[in-house]
């Protein structure tokens, strides 16, 4: 029996080898190469007939109809939200995040809600049984029992199922596959999740997605790292990309686009997880801030904006003495690399040292904030906890930091500060050359140039001592 030819792929960028390497030739990334069988080949005149093609009429981009497609909204406002207004029809959304994180149960309710509305759903499960589907959702508020299941794993079985249904004029406007590393076609060789199998199932999908108007949402497992499963090429098939995050502690979660077609990205929904199902949180800012009463030292709140929506969070800082030779430096929810990036700035701009303390910085709420503008709130949440002395509990602080000290001006200022105006802010220290002409509300603006400035106007005479010792 001859041996099954097999290629070594790219996970990353999808080039080919004929053997394996430790580094990718093609975009250098290493440890990408994975072993996928090589469909088998077909004969001279059937390989010429998939050649050949016809030529087809073009049209003029401006002959093309600009209506906008209309969006099926669910009611779960925090999804439609991050969907850019809701569903729209033929997209194909990849839902990635860890196990347990809540996938299946939105997705579920998505699809609960959806046939409560009068459109046909086909929820395909191939890691759980119907009973099993069945036990969690009549733990929904929504009620589940009109939405119909298939527990299958074959590709072509779930297209023939949707398409009799189209056939039947009772055409399912929305098919979840949970998940894309289970379903596997008979095309192609190798196991259920290799990249040659994620890859052509989602691309039969999107396929299906587009000549038939129905929306296509997939779940992906992710890897150690975060990433979803599977070739990279899997998130540039599919028209929106939303990653589920959250502390598995916690009872609530973040719903984040990473990539969206139809809408903007870095758009976040906030959901609470109860007995019920997934819950949508109206305002996330309250709920960040919700514990923040007896303010102690090395407390300070920021304002986020992920994607077009202001986010208030509170960054809490503690350093204490080493207690062995090496002093920690713990980071969570910020780059670990930014915090001592920004101790640096606080030694030697501020006179701050912090070369024999322990430092422990955190995110309350377990939030993930890649953008500058919490650097202010981190710095002097650190001095803060330094000398002990707890920061003005109606403060905000919003500013880049720069690495001779200056504080910088962060982008769409006027938003921020509207929305901590909501929240009860009364006052805010921001770079003075991002001073709006109008303050919102009764908020007051402090407007300063440095660091310097910020740890004199809010620890007064203990930023004094520090600096001068």
């Amino acid at each position: 029996m001859a041996k099954a030819k097999t290629v070594h792929r790219c996970t990353d960028c999808g080039a080919t080898f004929p053997r394996w390497a430790g580094r990718c030739e093609s975009c250098q990334a290493w440890g990408t190469l994975v072993e996928e069988p090589v469909a088998a080949p077909t004969s001279k005149r059937t390989a010429a007939r998939q050649a050949a093609g016809r030529a087809l009429p073009t049209v003029a981009l401006g002959a093309v109809s600009a209506a906008e497609t209309p969006r099926w909204r669910t009611g779960l406002a925090e999804f439609d939200f991050v969907l850019g207004g809701g569903i729209v029809p033929g997209s194909m959304v990849l839902v990635g995040g860890e196990p347990g994180i809540g996938k299946s149960t939105l997705l579920l309710q998505v699809a609960a809600r959806l046939e409560a509305a009068g459109q046909g759903t086909l929820y395909v499960s191939g890691e759980e049984s119907a009973l099993q589907v069945r036990l969690r959702a009549e733990r929904l508020a929504e009620d589940a029992r009109g939405v119909s299941l298939l527990t299958e794993t074959s590709l072509e079985t779930i297209l023939a199922t949707a398409a009799e249904r189209l056939a039947s004029g009772q055409p399912p406007r929305l098919l979840v596959i949970d998940s894309i590393q289970t379903v596997h076609t008979d095309l192609l060789e190798g196991a259920p999740g290799n990249v040659g199998q994620v890859r052509e199932c989602a691309a039969r999908l999107m396929r299906f997605a587009k000549e038939t108007g129905t929306a296509v949402f997939v779940i992906g497992h992710v890897t150690k790292g975060g990433g979803i499963a599977g070739p990279k090429t899997l998130e540039h098939i599919v028209d929106t990309v939303l990653y589920f995050e959250g502390d598995g502690t916690l009872d609530h979660r973040v719903l984040r686009a990473t990539k969206n077609r139809f809408g903007s990205v870095d758009e976040i929904g906030v959901f609470r997880m109860a007995g019920t199902g997934l819950e949508p949180v109206e305002n996330p800012s309250a709920l960040f801030l919700g514990d923040r009463r007896d303010v102690a030292s090395g407390s300070a709140v920021c304002a986020l904006m992920e994607g077009t929506r202001p986010l208030l969070v509170e960054v809490q800082a503690l350093a204490a003495r080493a207690g062995f030779g090496t002093p920690q430096r713990v980071a969570n929810g910020i780059d670990a690399r930014r915090l001592a990036l920004l101790l640096a700035v606080l030694d030697k701009r501020g006179g701050f040292s912090c070369a024999q303390l322990d430092v422990f910085c955190n995110v309350v709420g377990g939030m993930r904030v890649q953008e500058p503008s919490v650097d202010l709130a981190v710095v002097t949440a650190l001095a803060s906890s330094i000398v002990d002395r707890p920061l003005p509990a109606d403060a905000m602080f919003l500013g880049e930091l720069g690495l001779g000290g200056e504080v910088r001006p962060v982008s769409q200022i006027e938003r921020r500060l509207a929305e901590a105006a909501k929240l009860g802010i009364t006052t805010a220290y921001l770079s003075d050359r991002a001073m709006p002409r109008r303050a919102p509300g009764d908020l007051h603006l402090v407007g300063v140039r440095s660091l310097a400035d910020v740890l004199q106007r809010t620890l007064g005479p203990a930023a004094d001592a520090r600096g001068a010792a």
